[in-house]
C-alpha cells in the first residue's frame, strides 16, 4: 500500500533535484497528495507492515549520529533510533532502508512520502511544525549552536565580527548567526553550503573564519581535520538545538508509536533496565518495570503492535544510556559529556511520562 499516490521513483528523483526546484514542485506535488486519497489513521504503520521495512531518513554521515563504514553498516544515535522503531513496528531491528539526506531535502523526503521517518540531527521549531505539516516525536539529543575555529585564532565570538563563516543551507544556524550577530551590532559573511561534507571541506581549506553548527555536528567534523591542524570549539553557544525524530502530521497512530519507542528508550535507563539484563529484569518483581515491559495487551493492540515490542526495542539497542555511551561518548572517538542528555534524577533534561 503506499502512502501517497505517485510512483515511489519519482519521490527518490525529487530528494536528488537541486533545492530550488522544490516549491513549485512542492505545490503540485502536495496537491497530488491531499487529493489523491484521505489520510487514515495507522496507514504508515500498515505501509511498513507491508513493506516490511521502515524507511529512515538520516545524515549523509555525521559521526556518532548516522555515518556508514566501509562495509555499508550505519551507526550513530540516530541509526539505532531507527533500528529501535523498526523493532516495535516489524519485531526485528535489521529491517530499516536508511535514505541519507542532506539538511535541504530531509524535510520534502518525508512530505512527499519518501521516507516513513526522520532521524537526522534536526531541530525541533515552531515554524517547521506550524508549517511543513510535520510531527516532532520527542527530544533525541539535546544541543546547541556553537564555533568552530583554528587553534590560537579567535577565541570568542566578539572576535569574529565582519567574518566569514561556514554554515549549512538547510538548517537553522544561518537564520541564528545572521540574528546573533546583528542583535550584537556586528557584521557576518555567511558562507552556506549544500552539504554538511562540503561545509567542512571549506572550512578546512580556510574559506571561513569559523564553522558553526550544532555544537555534537563540530565535534564530528573535526575528527576528519586534516593531520597536523588543530581546531577548538569555543565556549560561547548562541541557540538551543532541541534534536528530535520527525513524522508526517495526520497519522497519530505511527507518531504515538515512534514516541513512545524513544519514551521507551529513557525509561528503560531510569529504572536499569539495559540491553543484557531485558529479559531477566521482565520476570522481577517490579510493578514500574513490568509496566514498561510487560504483556500490555490492550495498550499494544491501540499502537498497533505485539506485546513485546517494548522489549524489544532495548534488546536491540539497549536503553538511552548505553545508546549515548557507544554512539558519543566514552565508548565513541567523540568523547561527548552527556551534560543536558542525563536523565531528569541526575540532573540532566530526559524525561518520559509513565507507562501507565
Amino acid at each position: 500500500m503506499s502512502s501517497v499516490g505517485y510512483d515511489p521513483a519519482m519521490r527518490l528523483s525529487l530528494i536528488r533535484a537541486p533545492a530550488r526546484m522544490f516549491l513549485p514542485v512542492a505545490a503540485a506535488l502536495l496537491a497530488i497528495t491531499w487529493t489523491a486519497r484521505p489520510a487514515r489513521a495507522g496507514e504508515t504503520l500498515l505501509d511498513v507492515k507491508a513493506r516490511g521495512t521502515v524507511r529512515c531518513g538520516v545524515s549523509e554521515g555525521i559521526a556518532g549520529f548516522s555515518a556508514r563504514d566501509k562495509e555499508g553498516r550505519w551507526s550513530g544515535l540516530d541509526a539505532d533510533f531507527c533500528r529501535a522503531v523498526a523493532a516495535a513496528a516489524l519485531g526485528d531491528p535489521g529491517k530499516v532502508t536508511f535514505v541519507p539526506l542532506r539538511a535541504s531535502a530531509r524535510f520534502p523526503a518525508l512530505m512527499f512520502g519518501a521516507i516513513d521517518l526522520l532521524a537526522r540531527n534536526t531541530t525541533w521549531t515552531l515554524s517547521r511544525e506550524a508549517g511543513l505539516g510535520v510531527a516532532f516525536a520527542g527530544i533525541l539529543f539535546f544541543d546547541g549552536q556553537g564555533f568552530m575555529a583554528p587553534a590560537g585564532g579567535p577565541t570568542s565570538i566578539a572576535q569574529l565580527d565582519g567574518a566569514t563563516i561556514c554554515a549549512e543551507k538547510g538548517t537553522t544556524h544561518v537564520r541564528n548567526l545572521r540574528e546573533t550577530f546583528a542583535a550584537r551590532g556586528m557584521r557576518v559573511e555567511p558562507l552556506v553550503i549544500d552539504s554538511a561534507a562540503g561545509v567542512g571541506d571549506a572550512f578546512f581549506d580556510e574559506r571561513c573564519a569559523a564553522y558553526t553548527s550544532d555544537v555534537s555536528q563540530l565535534v564530528a567534523t573535526r575528527l576528519r581535520a586534516p593531520a597536523g591542524r588543530e581546531f577548538v570549539i569555543l565556549s560561547e553557544r548562541i541557540s538551543k538545538e532541541p534534536l528530535g525524530p520527525v513524522v508526517r502530521r495526520g497519522d497519530d497512530d505511527w507518531l504515538t508509536l515512534v514516541r513512545w519507542v524513544l519514551y521507551t528508550l529513557i525509561l528503560a535507563e531510569e529504572h536499569g533496565i539495559t540491553q543484557g539484563s531485558v529479559r531477566a529484569a521482565l520476570t522481577g518483581q517490579s510493578p514500574a518495570i513490568q509496566r514498561v515491559l510487560g504483556p500490555a495487551g490492550e495498550t499494544a493492540k491501540a499502537l498497533g503492535t505485539d506485546p513485546e515490542w517494548a522489549l524489544r526495542v532495548v534488546r536491540s539497542v539497549g536503553n538511552y544510556g548505553e545508546m549515548f555511551e557507544r554512539n558519543l561518548g566514552g565508548g565513541s572517538p567523540l568523547k561527548l559529556e552527556r551534560a543536558l542528555n542525563r536523565l531528569w534524577t541526575q540532573g540532566g533534561l530526559l524525561y518520559a511520562p509513565p507507562f501507565r
